[in-house]
């Protein structure tokens, strides 16, 4: 019994995750959608570098966040509130700004961190003014699956 308790939670966990990318890669508006598209293969670049310490930072701060992001919207939905899960991506920022790489001789390293840090910082933006708008009372989901 609890076998088959874990693995429903286990597929929610999943749905949930996959309802969100398809929300946000399907049911955004058009330009909404490119910035997250775009926001997304920054982020998941980490993957090419995460033989260095940057792309394993980089990666544990998108993990951390869907984890919280996923949680959340199997709770209450596509609400504002999802901005919370780039929260890991502030000490990240800061890390790699005073951190950065000039030339350890890894091709496009210093480039990708330099996307992520500008592209990352916008992301932060539109979160934080999504998180207040929710705070303020905008807390109904904006999005849906169905």
């Amino acid at each position: 019994m609890h076998n088959r308790t874990s693995q429903a939670k286990e597929m929610k966990i999943v749905q949930s995750a996959l309802e969100m990318l398809g929300i946000v890669l399907l049911r955004f508006k058009l330009l909404p959608r490119i910035w997250a598209a775009a926001l997304i293969a920054v982020n998941l670049a980490s993957l090419f570098f995460v033989d260095t310490l940057y792309g394993q930072v980089a990666l544990a701060a998108v993990v951390s966040g869907l984890i919280i992001m996923v949680i959340l919207y199997s709770r209450s939905g596509f609400t504002r509130l999802l901005g919370i899960g780039h929260i890991f991506w502030i000490p990240m920022i800061y890390w790699l700004i005073t951190e950065m790489p000039f030339n350890d001789g890894r091709a496009y390293l210093a480039e990708w961190l330099w996307c992520l840090i500008v592209v990352n910082t916008i992301s932060l933006v539109i979160d934080a003014i999504d998180v207040t708008r929710y705070l303020l009372g905008e807390s109904d989901p904006h999005y849906s699956w169905e």
